[in-house]
């Protein structure tokens, strides 16, 4: 993190990646204001918090009513991630998070993407979580081995991937069976929200919903649980 107004300022006017600015509630004059219009100006998520959760994120230092989260991993393109794939002269394999907010989800699918030989995991930059500190830890390493991109429309990049004859899965409740689905060739999993799942227009825009089915009372699991299990199967057929 990056506290205090000067500091977030410079930090923003230096060009550095930035996932989020946090600002007090009310605290909008001076050059908050140009914090804002900067952030808003390089496309940088702002979020209005109540000010005693910055006095906790800070242990105490006077933040001024502002805070940076910096990455803590570069971003890849999903060019980059496709070029990688064909160096290794594999079909791709990517899992997409469709508004992923919990940092701790992020990092664990990451992890085991990573370990399901996962060319790159792509996020959306709004309403998701980043490669913060939090996703880091949870990844325990993963970040220094496999590529994560960042893209606006998650639609628009399901268009693309098709034009690359990659496959794209969308893990959904209500899907085929995970168990009678082939996932032989370039595949992509879309992994949604923790609450709300796969927003409308990307699970419209996959070709395949699938499914791991629920044998006791509850009707899902974890998301990164759930990806998980799917990627393992995909891994395994790839293999």
């Amino acid at each position: 993190m990056v506290i205090g107004r000067n500091a977030v300022l410079e930090l923003l006017k230096s060009g550095r990646p930035v996932e989020s600015v946090l600002i007090a509630s009310g605290k909008r004059e001076g050059s908050i204001t140009k914090i804002a219009a900067l952030a808003h100006e390089r496309g940088i998520t702002i979020k209005n918090v109540n000010v005693k959760k910055l006095d906790y994120m800070c242990a105490g230092a006077n933040h001024q009513g502002v805070i940076a989260n910096v990455s803590a991993h570069e971003y890849s393109s999903v060019s980059e991630i496709l070029e990688y794939a064909r160096g290794r002269e594999e079909e791709p394999f990517i899992i997409i998070c469709d508004e992923i907010e919990d940092s701790r989800n992020l990092g664990a699918i990451i992890r085991t993407a990573e370990a399901c030989g996962a060319h790159g995991v792509v996020i959306s930059k709004r309403r998701s979580a980043g490669l913060n500190f939090i996703t880091s830890k949870a990844a325990c390493g993963a970040l220094e081995y496999i590529r994560v991109a960042r893209v606006t429309n998650i639609t628009a990049l399901i268009k693309t991937l098709k034009k690359e004859n990659i496959w794209v899965y969308a893990a959904d409740m209500q899907g085929e069976n995970w168990k009678s689905v082939d996932f032989s060739g370039g595949a992509a999993l879309v992994v949604g929200n923790e609450g709300r799942g796969i927003s409308p227009l990307v699970k419209e825009s996959c070709d395949l919903s699938v499914a791991v089915p629920m044998y006791g009372r509850l009707n899902s699991i974890n998301a990164s649980v759930a990806a998980g299990i799917i990627m393992y199967e995909i891994a395994s057929r790839r293999s």
